[in-house]
């Protein structure tokens, strides 16, 4: 076999194979005015062009266009709707509306206790209208009572004194005779004395007591004259003789006394 055979290639390694000769690779992968760099790489791809890496600025550049121009693409950077400043718009006033509502419930409190108030003013008053009339019903109550004890001791007295009047005259009788009497009229005349005295001290006991004005000036509240006479040394006006005691309660006069008033 002549050097001729041996070397003439065989089906795969001929002037456009993948085995050829590194003069042929890089003759047919380096196209002229290319850089060493795409030399190499096209004598790696066997001078044919490889698609571009995914990572290319080629690549990135087509991507940013196509998602900012694409209808459901991502924000830009400058888009404001999902950056930081919408952000801190959308807190602020989600702030804002609670504020209003924390507000408005104070408010509401607010409002709700001055209601109470109001109402609890109003209770206190009604409580010391109440108050009053109770503690003006209850005077009245007690100037009723003692009126009416008042006027029921006036009606017992005026059914007794004709009998005390009584009482007095047969004393005064008993006491106008001189001598001649009994031990048993003595007894008789102190029985009338210890009756008028137990009667008088019952009406003292009921709050009516008696008076007798004689000297003192005639006053027509108490008094009531019978007559007026001229009496020598006795002041005028002045009352020289008491015909009938007086009896009162209190300030008020059951019944005046009746005197002799000189003039």
């Amino acid at each position: 076999m002549s050097f001729e055979e041996t070397m003439t290639p065989g089906p795969g390694f001929g002037p456009g194979g993948a085995a050829g000769s590194s003069r042929d690779r890089g003759s047919r992968g380096a196209p002229s005015g290319a850089s060493p760099a795409d030399a190499g790489h096209a004598q790696g791809s066997g001078g044919v062009p490889s698609p571009a890496a995914p990572g290319s600025g080629d690549e990135r550049a087509q991507q940013a266009a196509a998602g900012s121009g694409a209808p459901g693409g991502g924000p830009s950077p400058g888009d404001g709707s999902g950056g930081p400043a919408s952000r801190g718009s959308d807190a602020g006033g989600a702030r804002e509306a609670a504020a209003e509502t924390q507000a408005d419930a104070v408010e509401s409190e607010l409002d709700a206790l001055v209601a109470k108030a109001a109402k609890a003013d109003e209770y206190l008053a009604l409580a010391q209208r109440t108050k009053a009339d109770f503690e003006n019903y209850r005077k009245r109550a007690t100037r009723d009572a003692a009126a009416a004890q008042e006027r029921g001791a006036i009606r017992l007295a005026l059914e007794l004194l004709p009998a005390i009047d009584n009482l007095e005259r047969a004393l005064a009788h008993a006491d106008s005779e001189n001598g001649g009497e009994s031990p048993g009229d003595d007894s008789f005349v102190a029985g009338i004395r210890h009756v008028h005295a137990d009667v008088i001290a019952a009406l003292a006991r009921a709050g009516i007591e008696s008076y007798s004005p004689d000297g003192e000036p005639f006053d027509p509240q108490l008094h009531e004259a019978v007559a007026q006479q001229p009496i020598e040394g006795a002041e005028p006006g002045s009352i020289v003789e008491v015909y009938q005691r007086g009896y009162r309660v209190g300030e008020s006069v059951v019944r005046p006394a009746r005197v002799v008033v000189a003039g």
